[in-house]
């Protein structure tokens, strides 16, 4: 079965935001791991984005969030701990961040991305992973990352041509 799961939240849904803030800082607590206020606003810039942004975009957006310059490699050494503790995926034919669906266990991060207007949507596909795992074990390979990315055209850029 294919599951859907939405990536972004509207700015004007900031309960969820909140909720998924909430909840990330509930699992780095649990796996002691320190959810700062630079990773704090770092993910919730992405689950503001309607789409994949890059690192200099998420910093410009920390600094107006902040009110105070970032160093860049502050941004980056936060996206690693974000992707680190499975709260963010990167995209990497975009080599830009987008906040993972289900941060709560390890999958099969599947990416289908528009050429045309950059937008990203995330499928859990378990059949997919089942896949995946018994070939890594017939080959006795370790998997430290799981992304799949497809590109092509989404529905929306499709009408509109």
């Amino acid at each position: 079965m294919i599951q859907q799961t939405p990536r972004s939240v509207s700015r004007h849904d900031s309960a969820k935001a909140a909720g998924a803030l909430a909840a990330a800082a509930s699992l780095c607590r649990e796996r002691g791991a320190q959810f700062t206020e630079v990773r704090r606003g770092l993910l919730e810039a992405l689950l503001h984005a309607a789409q994949p942004l890059g690192a200099y975009e998420l910093l410009s957006r920390l600094e107006t969030a902040l009110g105070r310059k970032i160093a860049p490699p502050t941004v980056y050494r936060s996206l690693d701990f974000l992707m680190g503790q499975g709260l963010v995926s990167r995209i990497e034919s975009m080599n830009a961040f987008v906040p993972c669906a289900h941060p709560e266990h390890p999958h099969v991060c599947v990416f289908f991305v528009c050429e045309h207007c950059g937008n990203s949507l995330e499928v859990e596909n378990h059949a997919l992973e089942r896949l995946i795992a018994r070939d890594a074990s017939a080959l006795d390979f370790e998997i430290n990352r799981r992304v799949v990315e497809l590109q092509g055209t989404c529905a929306q850029c499709r009408s509109a041509a």
